[in-house]
């Protein structure tokens, strides 16, 4: 809902964007190619070492309903078909989602979108599912919320987080209880007001079972109007850098680069190329 909390997933991605999106260091390839009738097709390739990985990505749309097809280089197909909208009153969202040949991968997800809150729930189909519900309440500028897992096959949870969340429309704060509550987690973004749109972002992650503190920080800013530059530090002695450009319109040139002035064996930088076209 436009004034409602957004989902529990939500809850820091301002800052995970900022800092660890579309870093790649391998050579990645995409080719979109959208269509009026509804049908878009997606073909996408990666080579990582020695190995190369693709897909190939069909997406329908028809009214609310969407249909998501991907086959791999292994030859295996995962269907998603999505419902939109299906209450007047409130916004609301299911999926019924299942990979080929993996006959237990059947899952059916729920969401809902209250003025007040924001729900998600998922139960695989299959004999032992695992559940799996989140909620986030509060409104668009302050929210809370919680996510369980629960897996049937051993009866334990295998996922249980929290975290609340402060948003205003230059800066963004959060505060997540994560990895089963062996974490906690701290995250900033920063939106600067200059014509280069600089954005800064900061997350501090502690282990409470050993004490340990990891510290990330990163920036982004526009070096023209069509070339992004970010960088990210962090306290592990790793330095990144991305330069992101349109070269057309919808598509996107993207150089990774990480240094890593701790590593002792091997080369300590890495390097990456991502190309992604859509006539």
């Amino acid at each position: 809902m436009a004034n409602g909390p957004a989902p529990f997933s939500e809850i820091g991605k301002r800052a995970r964007d900022l800092l660890y999106k579309d870093y790649n260091f391998d050579h990645k390839f995409s080719l979109s190619i959208p269509s009026s009738t509804g049908l878009g097709l997606t073909a996408t390739g990666l080579k990582r070492d020695k190995f190369f990985v693709g897909d190939l990505n069909t997406l329908y749309k028809s009214g609310n309903v969407t249909v998501d097809v991907k086959v791999n280089t292994d030859s295996n197909v995962s269907t998603k078909v999505t419902l939109n909208d299906v209450s007047l009153s409130h916004s609301k969202k299911v999926a019924l989602s299942f990979n080929i040949p993996d006959h237990k991968s059947g899952k059916l997800d729920v969401q809902y979108l209250h003025p007040h809150a924001a729900i998600d729930s998922g139960i695989g189909l299959n004999p032992a599912p695992k559940l799996e519900l989140s909620a986030a309440i509060g409104s668009k500028d302050i929210s809370m919320g919680a996510e369980v897992g629960f897996d049937t096959t051993s009866a334990s949870f295998s996922t249980y987080n929290a975290g609340i969340a402060f948003n205003k429309p230059d800066f963004s704060a959060t505060l997540m209880r994560a990895d089963k509550g062996q974490s906690l987690k701290a995250s900033y973004i920063h939106y600067v007001d200059r014509p280069d749109g600089l954005t800064v972002a900061a997350e501090l992650a502690h282990k409470l079972s050993s004490s340990e503190n990891r510290f990330t920080f990163g920036t982004s800013q526009s070096i023209d109007p069509k070339t992004v530059l970010k960088t990210r530090f962090s306290d592990d002695g790793k330095a990144a850098f991305q330069c992101q450009r349109a070269w057309r319109p919808n598509s996107l040139i993207t150089l990774s680069a990480e240094y890593d002035s701790k590593k002792i064996i091997g080369s300590p930088a890495k390097f990456g190329l991502a190309l992604s076209l859509k006539p």
